[in-house]
Parts: structure tokens; C-alpha cells; sequence
């Protein structure tokens, strides 16, 4: 790889990781999601469960938000696309857009969150919820940043 195609590497990288950032903080926010989707897109509870609640509830809401999400995602990049000269592929796109809504529907479904932060110690950050602070929220946004850093480099790479 020449410098002049390692640089246009490294602004492409920049260039999807910021529209894959500020998409996510709008399709997650503001316009990728209802009320009802966030409410019910990690239920049922164990609680429920052990009350015999399907365990398959939830996911119609959580689905949705996913598709509702990658929409928007996928117009930003779309956008951002039209106006710059960036060197984007096809098998790029696919691949990131499928880890991100893979993984975005999984985080969501809220108990992978709190299992993680409960075996990797952090049970009482998951417990959080005070002083503006939520354990649950912070992990479930820093999982959904590392995985779009996964999309990124799939989209640039591919």
C-alpha cells in the first residue's frame, strides 16, 4: 500500500467512526426508538421468567429499535458517502452494518449487560442508579461503542 492509499485509509477509518458515533447517539436518542421499544426490549426480567413469562418476550420491541436504529445509521453513511470521496464497499458495509445490528440487539435485550458486569465484579455498578448515574446505561453504551469500533474497521477494511 502506497502512503497516498494508507492515508486515504486512516481518513476513510475517521470519517465512518464519526458518522457511526454521532448516528448512534442520534438513532439511540432521539430517532431510533419509541418509548415502548425502550421500555420493552429487554423484558421479560428473570422475575418474570421464573413467573412463567416467555422468555421470547421483548424481543419484537428490541428488533424493532434495531431496524429502526440501522436506518438511520445507514442514512448518515449514505449521506455522508454522497458528499465525500470515500472508498467504501459493499461486503464493507454488510459486514459492519450485521455486527452492529447483531450486537446492538443483544446488548439491548439488557441481561448480557448486567451478566457481565456481575462476573467481570461489577455487580454494584450494575446495581447504580443514582446521582445521575446508571452502571447499566454507561456498560450498555460502552459495549455499543466498541462494537461500531468493529463496524468501523469492517467497513474500511473490507
Amino acid at each position: 500500500m502506497t502512503s497516498i492509499e494508507q492515508v486515504a485509509t486512516l481518513a476513510t477509518f475517521g470519517a465512518v467512526w464519526a458518522v457511526l458515533a454521532v448516528g448512534h447517539n442520534l438513532a439511540d436518542h432521539v430517532i431510533g426508538q419509541t418509548d415502548r421499544q425502550a421500555a420493552d426490549k429487554g423484558a421479560p426480567s428473570a422475575t418474570d421468567v421464573a413467573d412463567g413469562v416467555s422468555p421470547r418476550r421483548g424481543w419484537g420491541a428490541c428488533l424493532a429499535h434495531v431496524a429502526q436504529y440501522h436506518l438511520v445509521m445507514i442514512a448518515l453513511v449514505a449521506l455522508v458517502w454522497a458528499v465525500l470521496p470515500l472508498e467504501l464497499s459493499c461486503p464493507g458495509l454488510v459486514a459492519g452494518f450485521a455486527v452492529s445490528a447483531v450486537t446492538h440487539a443483544f446488548f439491548d435485550r439488557r441481561w448480557p449487560v448486567r451478566w457481565l458486569l456481575e462476573h467481570c465484579g461489577s455487580k454494584g455498578f450494575a446495581e447504580l442508579k443514582a446521582g445521575g448515574m446508571n452502571g447499566m446505561y454507561l456498560t450498555d453504551q460502552a459495549l455499543h461503542q466498541t462494537a461500531l469500533l468493529v463496524s468501523t474497521l469492517l467497513i474500511t477494511a473490507l
